[in-house]
């Protein structure tokens, strides 16, 4: 008998968390979506997806908060095909001015918590024969950006975890792969209107990315059987 397939994102109530959790229950799979604080956030994306879609809570960041989330899931559901670490913040300053308290901020979160993550559920994906993991990283990664040396230093490591996962893991047919969404009009991109006009501006085509046009990349990447170890920009900036 054919399963069901069960993916879990972090951060899952952000702007592209939520495009996803949306696109991926319309392709057939059962989500878990992942929150911290926004619990009422959670409920209303979970509710409107019906019996397909949970809500866990948890701070990435803490290991044993995500341990308790993959102990959760495995009694919901019993398996877990895909992970996507979307969970992220930013904590914006020059360099010289920036706190180590929201520096340490930064890494715990975007980099860590995927760290987290894939500790926690790769064992529950090799259980049932494999799975994908998608790490989502940033444009900022590879290029950094004036402001953002934490957000940047976070998304760039999140691409050397990313390849280093995918070199152990692939023995236990786990795939792992990181996605540069490219800058959108969501929640954090929007909090920063002067980043934002500029990534449009920087755009070849003179437009900001799509959550939705993300999602329908991601929901696609996940049914790559044979590519891991690989970062897909999903962009329109060079």
């Amino acid at each position: 008998m054919a399963w069901i397939q069960t993916v879990l994102i972090t951060g899952g109530t952000g702007g592209l968390g939520s495009a996803m959790a949306v696109t991926l229950v319309r392709a057939g799979y059962r989500v878990a979506v992942n929150f911290h604080n926004d619990r009422a956030g959670a409920e209303r994306l979970t509710e409107a997806m019906g019996a397909s879609a949970i809500a866990l809570q948890a701070d990435v960041g803490v290991y044993e908060e995500v341990n308790s989330m993959a102990e959760a899931l495995r009694r919901r559901w019993g398996r877990l095909d895909a992970l996507i670490n979307c969970a992220a913040i930013t904590r914006d300053a020059l360099l010289v001015r920036h706190s180590p308290a929201k520096w340490d901020e930064v890494i715990r979160v975007n980099l860590t918590g995927a760290f987290n993550a894939i500790r926690a559920f790769a064992p529950l994906m090799a259980e049932g024969g494999g799975g994908h993991i998608i790490n989502i990283s940033s444009y900022s990664g590879l290029k950094g950006k004036r402001g953002q040396a934490a957000y940047s230093a976070s998304k760039a490591a999140l691409i050397g975890l990313t390849i280093g996962a995918a070199a152990e893991l692939g023995a236990h047919n786990i795939r792992v792969n990181a996605v540069l969404p490219g800058y959108m009009p969501t929640r954090m991109g929007a909090a920063a209107a002067a980043a934002m006009r500029e990534a449009e501006k920087e755009s070849l085509i003179g437009r900001l990315s799509d959550p939705g046009e993300a999602a329908s990349f991601i929901a696609g990447l996940l049914e790559m059987k044979c590519v891991t170890g690989q970062v897909f920009s999903v962009e329109s900036r060079i």
